[in-house]
């Protein structure tokens, strides 16, 4: 028996001063508020309700038990309240993991304006390209890469990135116009993966004709801030995706060409164990970094991928 919600029936049976009126208030058969009260008196092994055809009466045991019950609901009415606040307040710690290379260059940046936005959040960023378990580390948002293969994990696409190529304007301005087949492979350095040290190719398509160069420059690097730091120096041309050179080219550091082209395409999740709620802290980090994406970057599909085991 629900003695909780038993007890909101007792309340209420004393207020209306009828079975039937309660019944009628709370919506419930006559039936079943008999039955409450029945179960409430034999829990307790007393009568709280004398009754005839024509009056209720509490027993001395029911006017005992009367104040007490609406205090304790009362109580409970006052923590649901408490509980409701907290949980409709963005506030609390929240933990973020992300690789490196996108969390110094927007993730970071970003942090300052959501703290501002919800001055009661504190937040700890995780960098690192090595992802683990969500659940064994309590990271309650991760930004992965392209996809997340696993059954627990939910994944929401925020951004769509694409590889540009990328240099110094003087050094960009005598490619204008030409073909990427004509890149000197010796003046394109080099991004490889953590724990290997051949640079990725860069890949470019056109009219379905496709185009590989293989970067042989002086330079090659598993961090994309020395990337950009060398482009921005003059020592060759880099092959990096746009959300991080966005701010250089922005500033004139920077000058992209080949834009005509169609080049590998990289997209971020914001990922978040499975459940049944998301925490609003976490939906208020993933809203946030969406809202700093702009349209044209956004990928255009379902806004959340369940993760299929089969996969």
């Amino acid at each position: 028996m629900d003695k909780l919600w038993a007890m909101q029936v007792f309340i209420r049976v004393v207020e209306c001063g009828s079975f039937s009126r309660a019944a009628e208030f709370l919506n419930l058969a006559n039936a079943t508020v008999t039955a409450s009260i029945r179960n409430l008196e034999h829990q307790l092994g007393v009568t709280l309700i004398k009754r005839n055809t024509r009056q209720l009466r509490l027993t001395d045991e029911g006017e005992l038990f009367l104040p007490h019950c609406k205090d304790t609901i009362a109580s409970v009415e006052e923590i649901e309240k408490k509980i409701k606040g907290q949980a409709n307040a963005v506030s609390g710690l929240l933990r973020v993991e992300a690789p490196f290379a996108l969390g110094q260059n927007l993730i970071c940046p970003l942090l300052p304006l959501l703290c501002k936005r919800h001055p009661n959040l504190s937040i700890a960023l995780n960098l690192t390209n090595d992802p683990r378990n969500l659940i064994e580390r309590g990271t309650d948002v991760a930004i992965r890469m392209d996809s997340v293969e696993d059954a627990d994990l939910v994944a929401r696409p925020i951004y769509k990135a694409k590889y540009i190529v990328c240099g110094e304007p003087q050094r960009v301005d005598l490619l204008q116009g030409t073909h990427p087949q004509n890149l000197n492979p010796s003046h394109c350095l080099g991004l490889f993966k953590d724990n290997y040290q051949i640079p990725n190719n860069w890949l470019f398509s056109k009219d379905g004709i496709d185009t590989l160069i293989k970067p042989s420059g002086p330079l090659a690097y598993n961090n994309t801030a020395s990337l950009l730091e060398a482009a921005k120096q003059g020592l060759g041309l880099i092959y990096i995706l746009d959300i991080f050179a966005a701010n250089d080219i922005e500033k004139g550091l920077l000058r992209s060409v080949f834009d005509q082209w169609d080049t590998s395409v990289r997209v971020f999740h914001a990922v978040t164990v499975k459940s049944r709620f998301t925490s609003l802290n976490s939906r208020a980090f993933i809203d946030f970094l969406i809202e700093f994406f702009d349209e044209e970057h956004r990928p255009n599909f379902q806004d959340t991928i369940e993760i299929d085991s089969r996969r």
